[in-house]
């Protein structure tokens, strides 16, 4: 683990070489709320995947999250904030350009990382986000009152106790996490989102009631593509074989 001081705030992040041939096409991972780089990319095998596939896979934990500095007022939660996080990681490692893979928030984030600086993102992956990116402000406001619950049992709304029970598995700063969502209510609008230019894939379980569609998201950005991953609901998609396969096709499609 390194850190980096951005704004005011330590950011932690983890730096893996490839373990086959360097194909010299770096990676950024960015995780969804509540998560870190640990539980989003290391346990699901997916930095495994991406340095086997040659690539230097650079992940962090977000502001609020795992390992890095975890601030208590919701104003330093804003997507803007958190994408200019990913930015000054990159210029921190010197990494000009690189492709960019999100996850639920994360993809909120790379996608306002890909408006902001175009010249950094050579491709989007916009994994657990579909068109709630536009039709939504992220996850509901009521997830903030679960992180201050006094506990899992007191909580009957499904949605509150699923995320209520992840951030006690990961054993996350409830405090932070509730000014987190608090912070992040920003919105890309038709517009915003139809001018990314960099190539992207959006790619959602099939059985997921958090993200939105999929295919309506790609229908507003030019060119982008759609991977549907069968059977799967927000949380077990994010390790899944098909979202796997799917991203290194995307990936190795680039050139």
């Amino acid at each position: 683990m390194q850190t980096f001081l951005c704004n005011g705030v330590n950011i932690a992040f983890w730096d893996y070489a490839p373990t086959g041939p360097d194909i010299n096409r770096p990676i950024l991972l960015i995780h969804g709320f509540g998560s870190n780089h640990a539980v989003n990319w290391l346990n699901t095998l997916w930095i495994k995947t991406l340095t086997h596939a040659g690539r230097r896979v650079i992940a962090f934990d977000n502001r609020g999250h795992g390992k890095s500095g975890k601030p208590y007022e919701p104003e330093l939660y804003s997507a803007h904030i958190m994408a200019e996080d990913a930015d000054a990681l990159l210029d921190h490692l010197g990494i000009k350009c690189a492709d960019v893979m999100g996850y639920s928030m994360g993809a909120r984030i790379t996608a306002y990382l890909a408006l902001a600086h175009p010249e950094r993102v050579r491709s989007a992956i916009l994994g657990g986000l579909g068109h709630h990116l536009v039709a939504g402000v992220g996850l509901p406001i009521g997830i903030a009152d679960a992180m201050e619950a006094p506990a899992l049992e007191s909580l009957t709304d499904p949605m509150q106790r699923m995320f209520r029970a992840f951030a006690d598995q990961t054993k996350s700063d409830l405090r932070a996490l509730a000014a987190c969502i608090r912070g992040s209510r920003q919105t890309l609008s038709e517009i915003e989102v139809s001018a990314i230019r960099a190539p992207v894939l959006v790619a959602v379980g099939t059985k997921d009631a958090v993200a939105g569609d999929a295919h309506k998201l790609a229908a507003m950005i030019p060119g982008a593509q759609v991977l549907d991953i069968p059977g799967r609901d927000h949380n077990l998609a994010v390790g899944d074989k098909v979202f796997k396969e799917g991203v290194l096709k995307f990936l190795s499609g680039l050139g």
